[in-house]
């Protein structure tokens, strides 16, 4: 529930609503993720031969895929900017959950500097909603339109959290969604093709997002003097945005980190994981010869 993960999620979106931005941005950043901390740090070290019966993990890997891509497509047709977010919550947590449950280094590793990532990049559009809804009172897609002309440092803002989210090369989402690719491809190929089309359906729905809002011509008289964003609001964003670009450029030293308790976690998990790895493939010769 905590997670949340599919069908678990449906207090997401409500509490993201009625809440203020600020509320919104810690519990993308913070709490979304005692759920995934509560899987990493008890569930599997506590119970290793339950975590990795192939039931469950099957469940729980279709479960995290069916929130992948409804969350993704529920996105798709959201008209409130801020829920569209908090749906993209579910389809973003659901990728974490898919690492968690692939059992092998690459996926845990992606899905903790995912969850870093999701808090970087969610965190920043709820503040790009949060700056808006200050000045117009309404989160209603269909009410704005054009705002680049009116608010150019704002759109471009706004264009670095959009793409730093889809998982643009060179920005941090990539290199979180990459790796858990890489850990669910190891585990089950299937589960990396359906996880790569959620991947496509998040920067379907948040271009889409940013050309309903920021391009084209303003044609609501209420949005033509709105003002762009003052110091104080870009100082907020700014360690933000380096954050991100670091992640996305050279993410070395967070993976140098998690390489030991990732290590530890899996060879709780799966004994002998490493050594069946590290062991030779056998000689062409002497294959043949068993046969």
């Amino acid at each position: 529930i905590k997670v949340p993960m599919f069908p678990f999620h449906t207090w997401l979106p409500d509490a993201h609503v009625e809440a203020p931005t600020a509320g919104s941005v810690i519990l993308a950043a913070v709490l979304l993720k005692m759920g995934t901390y509560g899987f990493l740090r008890f569930s599997l070290p506590l119970l290793p031969q339950a975590s990795m019966d192939s039931t469950i993990v099957n469940v729980l890997a279709v479960l995290s895929l069916a929130g992948i891509l409804y969350g993704a497509l529920v996105s798709l047709m959201q008209q409130d900017w801020k829920k569209l977010v908090a749906y993209s919550s579910v389809s973003h947590l659901g990728f974490c959950t898919l690492g968690i449950f692939a059992m092998n280094p690459n996926g845990i590793a992606g899905s903790i500097i995912q969850q870093i990532n999701h808090g970087i990049s969610t965190g920043m559009l709820f503040l790009v909603v949060g700056v808006i809804y200050e000045r117009r009172h309404t989160r209603a897609i269909s009410e704005y339109g054009g705002l680049a002309h009116v608010m150019p440092n704002y759109a471009k803002v706004f264009a670095f959290a959009m793409l730093s989210s889809a998982g643009l090369p060179l920005l941090n989402g990539f290199v979180g969604e990459f790796t858990i690719l890489q850990g669910a491809f190891e585990a089950n190929r299937w589960w990396a093709v359906l996880a790569s089309l959620g991947v496509i359906l998040g920067a379907a729905y948040l271009l889409w997002l940013y050309q309903r809002t920021m391009l084209g011509e303003v044609t609501n008289e209420k949005n033509k003097g709105l003002p762009d964003l003052s110091l104080r609001e870009l100082a907020v964003f700014a360690p933000l945005i380096v954050w991100a670009v670091w992640i996305g450029v050279y993410p070395k030293p967070y993976f140098e980190i998690l390489e030991k308790p990732v290590a530890r976690i899996v060879e709780r998990v799966r004994p002998g994981y490493f050594e069946a790895k590290a062991a030779p493939a056998p000689a062409p010769q002497a294959a043949e010869a068993h046969r």
